[in-house]
């Protein structure tokens, strides 16, 4: 399960179906926390996204998501885009030691050593992809059938088999913190897998990939 499924239904006491909101549409336990999370669930997760460099900033927000609330990096993300030039991975990977220095000191994001160094070691691999690659491995891994739609939190999953391969392959090409939840957490985020649960409103929202 997702770490914003988890906390949202630990926030709530909920681990059953959706909750309605003021609006009288059901939603995701987690989403009826904050009007943040609301936003979010109903506008981007579960929404598929494509492109190497809006991947590049799932991954990198994923990883520092590790061991933190979801809501933390939430609230932090425009700080994250304008702290690492939009996540466009070959800017990224121009970054300098004098760069490194200034995300440290920047009380904007979360300021991690290792998590930001992963980010900027991250970059410079993919920096040295054919374009297109990220993205083509990722959704690569995006399950065929689609699983059947959960009915509760207590059906969706914290990793499946796909993520797990999906770890291993980011792992062997030399890209760090990216392990199962981080890359499960990614696939949902990024539309890979639709983990609304089945009366959530959103799922009937036409998907595009």
């Amino acid at each position: 399960m997702s770490s914003e499924c988890r906390e949202g239904g630990s926030a709530v006491g909920l681990e059953g179906g959706p909750v309605p909101g003021e609006d009288g549409r059901l939603r995701c336990p987690w989403a009826a926390t904050t009007e943040d999370y609301a936003h979010y669930h109903d506008t981007e997760w579960g929404r598929p996204v494509r492109g190497d460099d809006a991947l590049f900033e799932r991954l990198c927000l994923e990883g520092f998501q590790s061991g933190l609330s979801w809501l933390t990096i939430l609230r932090k993300r425009e700080a994250f885009r304008a702290a690492f030039a939009g996540f466009r991975i070959a800017a990224v990977a121009a970054f300098t030691e004098a760069d490194e220095a200034r995300l440290l000191a920047d009380s904007g994001i979360v300021r991690n050593r290792a998590k930001i160094s992963a980010a900027l070691s991250n970059a410079r691999v993919l920096a040295e992809w054919e374009p297109g690659a990220l993205d083509s491995l990722v959704w690569s891994h995006a399950p065929e059938p689609a699983p059947r739609p959960p009915r509760t939190l207590g059906e969706v999953p914290a990793t499946t088999p796909e993520s797990k391969a999906l770890a291993r392959e980011l792992k062997s090409s030399g890209l760090r913190f990216v392990g199962p939840t981080t890359a499960y957490a990614t696939m949902q985020a990024a539309g890979l897998v639709d983990d609304h649960l089945a009366e959530c409103w959103v799922r009937g929202l036409p998907q595009v990939r």
